[in-house]
């Protein structure tokens, strides 16, 4: 394929390969020079021009392909255009010879048409360059014309078409010639032909007047005939044809007006002349019809929105009128189409092409002419003398006209949703009366459109459902007397519960209640009046049938009632029924068999709405009224022959819904039915089943139509069978399969297909549930009778019949499974297709092949594959038909589908075929271009990643695809360009870099202007697909092929502006009602906003204001409109300027920009809240307005959140203060969002202040509407949510301000305790609750932040002593700062509402607790519900209170810990000593109630607390927030801090046990640190709870004296030292901390250091959260000994000190600051607390005690040991560790010699450290040591180490200090010197002066040095000269002996004392003040050890 990218055609190439592949080469090379014709140099392509001419022009005549002859046209003209056009007439020549040629054999028609093609593309290319020769080619066209073939008649329309469009007005000449010959043709029957001449018609329409103005009633007549017998692609051109004329007809082109003074049509004579096309009439009135329907939305969408919002009047009267006509409803089939026509276009039209504002508009249209109807028909139904004949037929007509303005008022208001409030609210409307009138209508179909449209309201304004439905229910009441009354409101009743399941908030539960009551009501009275018996017996049972819809929770209370009612409506048994049959009239059999009926449609909405209820005995009573109702309809024929046929309908009714409810049921109670063939069709319409008004609509549904009656019984019957077919017994299923053959034998005719559909889908259905059952076929003879069924219809003429036969072959295969079964029927077939010619048999059995791989699979029918893809590759070739290719093709690709890679070995073959097919089929086969773009997609899935791949073969077969795919995408046919989308999508996602984006993508933005679905579907499928990887290069591309649009001025239709292919995608929302499609859109937008809103952030952000700011409806374009028609009715002058300024080209290029709808605001909002988001894990700097402007001025392109801070207000301003309910809820969650991350961005112009603050009112003011009393729950809750958070977020710091947004919450908590929610009337019950818990929590959560202030205000002097502290934030930051607020600011706000909040709080989480128990224990739930749910809300209540319980959990935990667990409810301090609680408080919270003794309130109080946290704890879902479990584990924490928690879980051992595992198991399945870290929190509280109360017990046991037994029983572990797991709070806590520990530092796990696997890891530094962790983790550690009794410490003390040496060895490392990490001090005080615990002093385990201390200290040296591995181990902490042993526990270690040793080594090894600050520690550690009081201990280390450090000391003259640390490490060590002197006996002073002195004196300096000295230097001089000093007047002998003894030590020493007195006074000022600061050392670790 490479070889053929050369500018000129390389021959030689072409010349070598096989004659196959020529045509390939040949398009990829023509291919290649479409794409480089554009780029290329002109002066190369002038040189080579001449050649190039030569080869392309040789060409035409080689027979070239459809797709070739197109690029070869496109490529010639352009070489003109862009090279020198000397020789273009001589090829317009040459080809006009060639279409004039007399030669009509096939072979020689491919370069006829590839002429024709060449004479097309030059004209549109260079149009009038050509000129004059213009006359000769269109008559040489027209004249071949008349004589050509279809295929050539469509090549030669399509040239004309482009041959005017390149002329334009020019061929002025010609337009008459042209439009005389091609409208003939638009009756021609290829279908090609027609569509081709439409096309042409249309583009000569653009400049021929005489179209739209004499000619205008003949080309209407026409166009309808060109609808007779046609396809869709037919109607879709001819009707786009018809509505283009008429719509210039009204509205001309300018150019063309300006021409000629032409008279317009009125707007009433061109609907006059659509509507005659509507109204024909005749056979194929179907057809006809709805292709006029077709171009009446081409018409309207070409005269644009505005034209149709000022018309809208006109247009809707003239509509309405087209549905009323006589002849528009001969038929009640012919009305049901002529509404849904009617439907169609004005949905089509209003639905897309007004905004909101203009729709609320049409909808008041809409209203008004349904009330004109509704008058005249009351004033024919009031009409006393009856004899208005005409006014009857009205009524009847009138009903179609309610019904399509009805439904598209509904369908109007439900898409405007709460944007529709001024539609409904406007009291000049009347909305509502006017709906509600209808349901008196004398029709059912007007009366069901009425309710269906109430039904709409109610969902759309949900504050609307309650009050209507009492208006019904009311209405139904007063005029229980009218038919038409009880039968319309019922309907209205039935709808509107029906639509409650769409509205989250509910209805009251009453209502249920009310709907019972009145149902009830109707059933008992309808026998009273058999006028209205019929109807209150429907009218009843629908109400029941609608109230299942509100789902368990509801129909629970009165299932006993139903299952009565049930019973009691069919007779009880046999002798009944029979006793039954020889009662009654006919009215009373009608009345009973609709009865029955609705009570089986009740059962049947109960068994789909409430499976929950259906219990083995619920079934069981349902079963008795079933049976009976069976065994009914095998009487029914006898029935119906005595009463007359007009009780069909309601006996099939009674079928209908019999067959229902069985298939709903779980299928062991009954068995097959027979079915009874009967055909019928038709279109949906409420009437046909009532019950559909308030069912569930079907996904993609807008109005439910369910089919007539026939057709619907039919349906259930065959699903049915489906069901039971696998349930029955064998004989069974022959005698149905025989029956069933006897059937078909027996009809004739049309009936005979009928039947056979019918029994072949029940069959289908019937093997289907056989598969899904994984059951089997039968025994020989069932398969034999159900295979001689099918291979029947292989070759039945009915190819609807053969498809299913094929399908139903495949299923058999499917179910037998047999490889002997598979292989006959495969067989059968091959021989089949090998001997039969005929179409019929050859489709069928292709088609039956691939059913059968389908089905089988690929291993199942993998011997058949070779077999089966040669005769499918042979019949696709077959040219002759084009059925068969079709068919073949299509099963090859169900083939390739199935096989998956044992397709691998024929890909190549069945490639090369798709593509020659491809270059060889006529474009107008679609259908087989569709199969071969299947077969395309199913091949390349089969290859799949290997594309990727650069091997030869590898390349040719993706060369190959491409190749395809690109043919495809040039096809016409929408479909086909969507397959070769669909394959290029799954190229992209196997072999992303050889998909060229750049040709891609614009291909892709411009189908997203296509008219077609479809075409849709598949460009923004595929752009959601690549903006996944790749979004910036598609945007990118996009918006270049924008800009070239705009360079080529218009040949291109775009709608890309400078919002790019971004703001095509979010118009196309306000557009599209296809939900897959605005799903697709959802995520590209979303993919692209992920990789490009944080670069682009202006740009996104301006996307997402325009579409939050457009109001509904644009003002400003709509008055220049208007000042454009006043002036347009001055005919007579009209101005050039003005004609420019009506709707001209520049408003069509333009398709009418609607304002943004609700649905897309509502999802830019959630857009803003994600970029939000992303800016957040992109940097920090997004949200730091300093930092922000820093790197602005680096960076001037770069763009920053902060900086955009108003906008972003703003933007979530105006949504939550939206009239769309969804708006709101999305505005507040970005408030909500902004508040959270900008809480704490300073400001930097005002110190201590926040940016935020600025915005205060902008935050009050949308909260505030949110309060109002009509705002719907949700709303509210959602607002509570966003003021806690502001409120709590600390911005505003002055009370004044606050208390605006505080005064809120005020007034909803007030609401909350007076009991009502503001929406207690309005919404069910569990919406109140959601209020009021959102009202509690948003307390709750201001509290926790007002508490958490105050304690940092109370504790600023000293640090807060909790470990955990620090993370104690709910989503608030950390530094609030007492600094801002004054210490009791947000507290004082919350105070005096404390006492009423802390009952509710309590109230609620006791609710809480209770509705966490499991079902089993239901029964303890209180009857009456709780404080805040009632019982019949439960299930909706439990989801409000998980969301809000953790907060207010955290709030009561503070409450109680603040006021001593609520005593006396006041804040008081608790009591210092909790056992004397009552007598300090002697009456309960709760005295009123039952005075309960304070101990019975602490202990309620705190089982209700630790309950509901460890019931969460236990198994928080994963889906629960991280948020909760840091409330709880905080809420805990608090609790748990107060003296009488304390007390409690002490007391109650197991209960601390179970805290304990639970935490435990949190911690395995949460990760967060700051999670594991409030872990760690509760668990100090609790192990120190423990240990308080311990030493309580053991102070006790002392005080009271009891010396008869020993008193160290106490703790855990008793004498043996067992520690019981499960009843151990010690065990527990170890399996904990040993959990954090080794999560943290693997290391200390000694398997993974024995596992051959493990490479030794090297220490690293814990990040700081870790190390925090750690250090807690010790610290609880060291404390567990102190519960054990010695015996049981013992049991601990191995682990507890491994782990703690362990934790000091992994994280000894120096830091660079000199700072001792957390986890050392925690490990170093956890060793002291042990080793100086009294259990040293214990007799019992001295031994076993003394070996611990031992090895651990062994461990410590041995880990302390110098080594290359760790040369950043920190020796100082080590030093520590070993010193700490020495001092603590001397006594165990004295005389133990290899310990000694060590010691020593590790202090010799520090003291010869290069690092003066280990000398230093080290100096300062021995003099701790050599000071020990046990000179048994520390008289080895004096004799091993001081001469050591005098040696160092004294070597200190030769090289002096350089720093101050080297000084400083001197200085320590002369002070050990220096106490060892003091140490030593008298008689040995003398000796040991004369190591210090002379040491001293050494340092000093003389007088000359002195002034060059460093100032370390000199500080070691004045340091030593007054310890000099100091020293002589202690031992004034020994020193006089030392000094004596040496003289020159003396003369030095008096020197320097001369040279000190000599210096000034401040010298010695100074002087005296260093040694003070010397002497204290520098590094001080944070806990003193010693």
């Amino acid at each position: 394929m490479e070889l053929a990218h050369s500018l000129l055609l390389n021959e030689d190439a072409l010349a070598q390969i096989t004659e196959a592949k020529r045509p390939v080469f040949i398009f990829e090379w023509l291919r290649f020079l479409d794409k480089v014709l554009v780029a290329a140099n002109k002066v190369d392509v002038k040189e080579k021009q001449k050649k190039l001419v030569e080869q392309l022009t040789g060409l035409i005549s080689s027979a070239p392909g459809p797709p070739t002859r197109k690029l070869l046209a496109k490529n010639l003209a352009t070489l003109y255009s862009i090279g020198d056009t000397f020789t273009v007439f001589q090829t317009l020549d040459k080809c006009n010879d060639i279409i004039k040629s007399k030669d009509d054999t096939p072979a020689y028609l491919p370069t006829k048409l590839a002429a024709v093609a060449c004479v097309g593309a030059f004209y549109e290319k260079m149009g009038r360059m050509l000129g004059s020769s213009f006359p000769d080619t269109i008559n040489n066209m027209l004249k071949a014309l008349k004589s050509a073939e279809s295929q050539g008649r469509g090549e030669m329309l399509i040239s004309l078409q482009k041959v005017l469009c390149g002329l334009g007005g020019a061929a002025a000449s010609c337009h008459r010639d042209i439009y005389k010959n091609a409208r003939s043709l638009l009756t021609d029957r290829s279908m090609a032909v027609r569509c081709a001449v439409a096309k042409c018609l249309l583009e000569l329409q653009n400049e021929a007047v005489f179209m739209w103005t004499t000619e205008l009633e003949s080309l209407a007549t026409l166009c309808f005939k060109a609808l007779e017998g046609s396809n869709y692609g037919v109607r879709v051109a001819v009707s786009k044809l018809l509505g283009t004329v008429m719509a210039t007809a009204l509205m001309p082109k300018q150019a063309a007006v300006m021409r000629q003074n032409v008279k317009r049509a009125t707007l009433e004579e061109v609907l006059e002349l659509m509507a005659t096309g509507f109204l024909r009439g005749g056979s194929g009135f179907l057809k006809s019809e709805s292709l006029v329907f077709q171009a009446y939305v081409v018409f309207v969408t070409t005269l644009g929105g505005q034209w149709l919002e000022r018309n809208f009047a006109t247009f809707l009267s003239h509509v309405l009128d087209l549905v009323s006509h006589p002849r528009a409803t001969q038929t009640h089939v012919e009305a049901v189409y002529s509404r849904r026509c009617v439907s169609f276009m004005l949905r089509a039209t209003l639905g897309g092409l007004l905004g909101e504002k203009a729709q609320i508009a049409a909808g008041m249209e809409l209203c008004q002419a349904i009330g004109k109807q509704m008058r005249a028909v009351e004033a024919v139904v009031s009409d006393p003398s009856g004899d208005n004949k005409s006014g009857a037929a009205d009524v009847s007509a009138s009903q179609h006209v309610m019904v399509c303005a009805l439904k598209e008022l509904g369908s109007l208001v439900h898409s405007l949703s709460a944007t529709a409030s001024p539609l409904i609210q406007e009291p000049s409307v009347g909305l509502l009366e006017t709906v509600t009138s209808v349901l008196l209508h004398p029709s059912m179909a007007a009366r069901l459109a009425a309710a269906w449209c109430l039904r709409c309201v109610a969902v759309a304004l949900p504050y609307q459902l309650t009050p209507l439905l009492d208006r019904c229910a009311e209405r139904i009441n007063n005029l229980k007397s009218s038919p038409e009354a009880v039968s319309g409101y019922s309907v209205a009743v039935a709808a509107l519960l029906g639509g409650v399941h769409q509205c989250p908030l509910g209805i009251p539960h009453s209502k249920g209640k009310l709907v019972v009551s009145i149902a009830e009501d109707l059933l008992r009275t309808a026998s009273q009046n058999s006028r209205l018996s019929l109807q209150r017996t429907q009218a009843g049972w629908l109400l029941l049938g609608s109230l299942m819809t509100l789902g368990p929770s509801l129909v629970r209370y009165h299932l006993p009632k139903m299952l009565l009612l049930w019973r009691n409506v069919f007779p009880r048994s046999q002798k009944e029924l029979e006793a039954e049959k020889a009662r009654g009239d006919s009215f009373s059999w009608q009345v009973t068999l609709e009865g029955r009926a609705g009570a089986l449609c009740a059962m049947r909405s109960f068994v789909a709405h409430c499976p929950e209820l259906l219990t083995e005995d619920v079934i069981r009573r349902l079963m008795t009224p079933i049976e009976c109702a069976m065994t009914m309809l095998s009487h029914v024929p006898a029935i119906i022959k005595l009463y007359g046929a007009h009780l069909k309908a309601s006996a099939a009714m009674v079928r209908l819904r019999l067959y229902d409810i069985l298939a709903l049921l779980p299928p062991k109670t009954y068995e097959g039915t027979v079915l009874q063939p009967n055909s019928a069709s038709g279109s949906g319409a409420l009437e046909h089943d009532p019950s559909s008004i308030y069912l569930r609509i079907p996904v993609g549904e807008a109005v439910p139509g369910p089919l007539p009656l026939g057709v619907s019984v039919i349906d259930a019957s065959v699903a049915l069978f489906g069901v039971v077919f696998p349930h029955v017994s064998f004989k069974h299923r022959l005698q149905m399969l025989d029956h069933f053959a006897e059937c078909i034998k027996q009809a004739k005719g049309i009936r005979q297909q009928a039947v056979q559909l019918n029994i072949f889908t029940a069959v289908l259905s019937a093997l289907k549930g056989l598969a899904e059952n994984k059951s089997t076929l039968g025994p020989e003879e069932v398969r034999k009778s159900a295979l001689a069924l099918v291979m029947g219809a292989l070759d039945n003429p009915n190819p609807i019949l053969r498809c299913a036969a094929g399908e139903a072959l495949g299923r058999m295969a499917q179910v037998v499974g047999e490889a002997t079964f598979i292989a006959r029927m495969a067989q059968y077939s091959f021989d089949k297709l090998k001997s039969a010619r005929d179409v019929v048999s050859r489709t069928g059995h292709s088609l039956a092949l691939g059913c059968l791989h389908r089905y089988v699979g690929g291993i199942g029918s993998g011997q058949h594959l070779k077999t089966s893809v040669s005769i499918l590759l042979a019949l696709a070739q077959d040219g002759s038909s084009h059925e068969v290719q079709t068919w073949s093709l299509h099963s090859l690709a169900l083939i390739v589908d199935s096989s998956g890679p044992m397709y691998r070995g024929y890909v190549e073959p069945t490639l090369s075929l798709v593509l020659t097919l491809l270059l060889t089929v006529p474009p107008s086969h679609t259908e087989v271009h569709q199969c071969l773009g299947r077969c395309l997609g199913a091949l390349i899935t089969t290859v799949g990643p290997e594309l990727q791949g650069n091997g030869a073969t590898i390349s040719t077969i993706r060369s190959s695809c491409l190749v395809g795919c690109a043919i495809m995408q040039d096809h016409s046919d929408s479909l086909v360009q969507a397959a070769a989308i669909s394959c290029l999508q799954q190229l992209h996602m196997f072999a992303p870099r050889h998909v060229n984006l750049s040709s891609l993508v614009p291909c892709l933005c411009v189908h997203l202007c296509s008219s077609h679905l479809l075409l849709r579907r598949a460009a923004v499928a595929c752009l959601r697909q690549l903006a996944q990887r790749e979004a910036a290069e598609v945007c990118a591309y996009a918006m270049s092929l924008a800009k070239r649009a705009g360079d080529s001025s218009g040949s291109i239709k775009l709608n890309i502006t400078e919002t790019g292919l971004e703001g095509v995608l979010f118009g196309m929302l306000d557009r599209e009602t296809d939900r897959k499609l605005c799903a697709d859109i959802h995520d590209t937008l979303g993919h692209m906003l992920s990789s490009l809103a944080v670069e682009k952030l202006s740009h996104w952000l301006k996307l997402c204001k325009d579409v939050l700011a457009a109001t509904t409806g644009g003002a400003v374009t709509f008055n220049a409109s208007r000042d454009d028609e006043d002036s347009e009715k001055k005919d007579a002058e009209m101005d050039d300027d003005i004609m420019f300024t009506g709707l001209g080209e520049d408003d069509k290029a333009k398709p009418s920009v609607v304002a943004p709808r609700w649905v897309t605001r509502v999802f830019a909002a959630d857009c803003l809240c994600r970029i939000i988001l992303l800016c957040e894990n992109a940097n920090k700097a997004h949200f730091d307005l300093a930092a922000a402007r820093a790197f602005r001025v680096q960076n001037p392109k770069g763009d920053l959140l902060v900086l955009h801070l108003s906008d972003l207000i703003r933007m979530a301003f105006m949504a939550a203060t939206d009239h769309s309910n969804q708006l709101r809820m999305a505005g507040l969650q970005a408030l909500e969002d902004i508040i959270k991350k900008f809480a704490t961005a300073p400001e930097p112009e005002f110190p201590g202040h926040v940016i935020l603050e600025q915005y205060q009112a902008n935050v009050g003011a949308a909260l505030r509407p949110a309060f109002s009393p009509d705002t719907p729950s949700d709303i509210t809750a959602k607002a509570c949510q966003v003021c806690s958070t502001w409120i709590g977020s600390g911005v505003v710091s002055d009370l004044n301000d606050l208390r605006r947004v505080h005064t809120l919450l005020v007034s909803s908590l007030d609401k909350v305790q007076a009991g009502t929610g503001s929406s207690s009337q309005l919404y069910s019950e569990s919406a109140t609750t959601m209020e009021k818990l959102a009202v509690l929590k948003a307390w709750a959560e201001v509290y926790v932040v007002a508490m958490k202030i105050k304690k940092e205000a109370e504790s600023k002097p000293e640090p807060p002593v909790r470990g955990g502290g620090g993370e104690e934030d709910e989503d608030e930051e950390e530094d609030l700062g007492g600094a801002v607020l004054p210490p009791d600011s947000l507290i004082s706000l919350v105070q005096p509402e404390l006492p009423s909040l802390s009952r509710l709080w309590l109230a609620m989480l006791q609710d809480y607790a209770l509705l966490t128990l499991p079902a089993e224990f239901s029964s303890q739930l209180p009857p009456e519900g709780g404080a805040f749910y009632t019982p019949e809300t439960i299930d909706t209540a439990r989801i409000h209170y998980r969301g809000s319980w953790a907060p207010v959990l955290h709030a009561v935990a503070l409450w109680l810990r603040s006021t001593g667990f609520g005593a006396g409810q006041e804040p008081i301090e608790p009591p210092a000593d909790p056992t004397k609680a009552p007598g300090f408080f002697p009456k309960g919270a709760s005295s009123a109630v039952a005075p309960k003794s304070f101990e019975d309130l602490v202990k309620d109080r705190m089982h209700l607390m630790l309950g509901v946290s460890i019931e969460f704890l236990c198994f928080p879902r994963a889906e629960e927030p991280i948020e909760n479990v840091t409330s709880c584990l905080q809420g805990l924490c608090t609790l748990l801090d107060s003296p009488c928690a304390k007390t409690h879980i002490a007391e109650d051992q197991l209960l601390a046990v179970e805290l304990l595992n639970v935490l435990h198991r949190l911690l395995l399945t949460r990760d967060p640190p700051a999670v594991q870290l409030q872990v760690t929190a509760v668990v100090q509280e609790t192990i120190r709870a423990a240990v308080e109360h311990l030493q309580e017990k053991r102070t006790q046991q002392e005080d009271e004296g009891e010396k008869d037994r020993p008193p160290t029983v106490l703790g855990e572990g008793g004498e043996t030292g067992e520690l019981v797991p499960g009843k151990s709070l010690v065990f527990a806590a170890m399996e904990l901390l040993v959990f954090i520990l080794v999560r943290h530092l693997p290391q200390l796990n000694t398997r993974v250091k024995e596992s051959p696997s493990h490479a030794a890891l090297r220490p690293q530094r814990l990040p700081g959260e870790s190390a925090c962790l750690v250090a807690n983790t010790v610290s609880i550690l060291a404390e567990l000994p102190s519960l054990c009794t010695p015996a049981g410490s013992m049991t601990i003390l191995p682990t507890a000190l491994f782990l703690i040496t362990g934790v000091l060895r992994e994280t000894a490392l120096k830091n660079a600051d000199l700072s001792v990490p957390m986890p050392v001090s925690a490990a170093l005080q956890g060793l002291k607390t042990i080793i100086t615990s009294p259990l040293a002093r214990a007799d019992s385990t001295q031994t076993q005690w003394t070996s611990l201390v031992r090895s651990s200290l062994a461990s410590v040296l041995e880990y302390s040991q110098p080594d290359d591995s760790r040369p950043d181990m920190d020796e100082v902490s080590m030093l520590t560790a070993i010193t700490l042993f020495l001092l603590s526990a001397s006594s165990e270690l004295v005389g133990v010699t290899v310990l000694q040793k060590g010691c020593i080594d590790r202090f010799k090894n520090a003291l010869n450290s290069s690092d003066p600050m280990v000398q230093t520690r080290c100096y300062q550690l021995l003099l701790s040591v050599f000071q020990h009081p046990s000179r048994a201990l520390a008289t080895p280390y004096i004799h091993a180490l001081a001469p050591l450090m005098v040696e160092k000391l004294k070597a200190v003259e030769r090289s002096r200090p350089g720093s101050a640390g080297e000084l400083q490490a001197v200085q320590e060590g002369i002070r050990v010197l220096e106490n060892l002197v003091g140490m030593g006996e008298e008689q040995n002073r003398v000796q040991l002066l004369a190591l210090l002195v002379p040491t001293l004196i050494s340092y000093l300096l003389d007088e000359n040095t002195m002034a060059q000295a460093a100032p370390a230097s000199s500080g070691l001089h004045d340091f030593a000269l007054q310890n000099l000093m100091r020293i002589g007047p202690l031992y004034p002998a020994a020193f006089k002996t030392v000094i004596g003894a040496a003289p020159e030590l003396k003369t030095r020493l008096e020197s320097a004392i001369r040279a000190n007195q000599a210096s000034s006074k401040a010298r010695e000022a100074a002087r005296l003040a260093q040694p003070a600061v010397q002497a204290a050392p520098t590094i001080k670790l944070k806990t003193s050890f010693f």
